[in-house]
């Protein structure tokens, strides 16, 4: 065998590796070149396992419906023909795997990211995405503090908390004349949120809060908390969190005999709930940021198309997600470039006609005239009760 010096090996091996780098590059200066279509990545986050898959699942489902309409249309970005390609991960409802997540979608080089569903994923993945100057659209995380960190990066598409939670403590105190209040939530940034701008609504009203308990996003039993405030005989409950901590409990309510008015936000306006807490979801009340889908501008277009490619309803969010994503696209046209840096001020001042409104954001990236609706299970069904604009608030 022939043995070469170090001084030789490397002589024989830089022409290698030079050709292998230029191997590798090559794709690129396809792309660039217009030898073929130009891929754009955009990132999806949202709960696919655990309690919230349903939610998670639907929002993802709205993503990829925005998506692979795009990509039917063959969309040019600044002369150029262009594909979408989603990339989607599960961050398990949980905070900590949010910013594994948004590291993953980082480090996958998406030019934008659609999520994450929940205020307390969306929050702390906010900032990975803001480091590397990634464009962020949450349709459905409503927590004040998501917009209010002086992040440029940072939008959504329907509104925050504090319109949701004073419509839901003015209707409470002044339309239902709730006076005593037992106020519980799931202790997570969107339940605990909502709860607070619902109290500070309610008291302002004239509401008095006479018991203020807290649970988990994991909790079943909610038996003692009920108990306990059973026996404080309040007009109304107000619960802050998701469907699957909403159904239980209000079932477990109307076991203990308690008749009590139930109230919740957008995290159990679901099919679901109904589904889930059966006879004893009759009477509840809930909101949910928007205006119902047949008063949206493509809703029944949307949800027939939904329904027809899903082979089921509609959970929550999965319009939001399809603005969303037409949303950041329109801006990517706007700009002629996909490139974050590019597009991301043209953000700031569209004005799109998306399916669930005309969507134009403020300075910190929140819906402008963002509405609320307020609904109630009737027979079996979500009913429509009122709507209110967020101007008029």
């Amino acid at each position: 065998m022939k043995i070469y010096s170090s001084s030789v090996l490397a002589a024989l091996l830089v022409p290698l590796i030079l050709t292998a780098c230029n191997k590798q590059s090559e794709p690129a200066a396809a792309e660039a070149s217009g030898g073929s279509d130009i891929t754009i990545k955009i990132g999806a986050a949202a709960p696919l396992t655990g309690p919230q898959a349903h939610l998670g699942k639907d929002n993802e489902n709205g993503t990829r419906m925005a998506i692979e309409d795009a990509n039917a249309k063959g969309i040019m970005i600044g002369g150029k023909k262009v594909r979408f390609e989603l990339v989607s991960e599960d961050d398990q409802v949980d905070p900590k795997m949010a910013t594994i997540v948004a590291q993953n979608l980082v480090d996958a080089k998406v030019n934008g990211v659609i999520g994450h569903m929940n205020s307390g994923t969306t929050i702390p993945a906010s900032r990975i995405y803001h480091d590397n100057g990634i464009p962020q659209i949450s349709p459905s995380a409503t927590a004040v503090a998501y917009t209010a960190q002086g992040y440029d990066n940072v939008f959504r598409v329907m509104a925050n908390d504090s319109q949701q939670g004073r419509v839901l403590g003015e209707f409470a105190a002044k339309k239902l004349g709730a006076k005593k209040i037992a106020v519980i939530d799931d202790r997570t940034a969107y339940g605990q949120g909502i709860a607070d701008e619902f109290v500070k609504s309610a008291e302002a009203s004239g509401a008095q809060i006479i018991a203020r308990e807290y649970t988990s996003d994991r909790a079943v039993d909610f038996t003692a908390v009920l108990t306990s405030i059973k026996g404080k005989q309040p007009d109304l409950i107000f619960f802050g969190g998701m469907d699957p901590q909403s159904a239980p409990m209000v079932k477990q309510l109307r076991g203990l005999g308690v008749k009590t008015q139930f109230m919740t936000g957008d995290g159990s306006y679901t099919p679901s709930f109904i589904q889930n807490a059966g006879a004893a979801s009759e009477g509840t009340y809930a909101s949910l940021p928007g205006v119902p889908f047949d008063q949206m501008p493509g809703g029944k277009d949307f949800v027939a198309r939904y329904e027809a490619k899903y082979k089921q309803p509609i959970q929550l969010y999965a319009p939001y997600c399809y603005d969303a994503v037409n949303v950041m696209i329109d801006a990517m046209q706007k700009a002629g470039s996909a490139e974050p840096a590019k597009y991301l001020p043209e953000m700031r001042k569209l004005v799109h006609d998306g399916v669930t409104a005309r969507i134009a954001f403020d300075e910190k990236g929140d819906l402008k005239g963002g509405a609320i609706t307020l609904y109630q299970v009737r027979e079996g069904k979500w009913q429509p009760v009122q709507t209110m604009g967020a101007a008029q608030q």
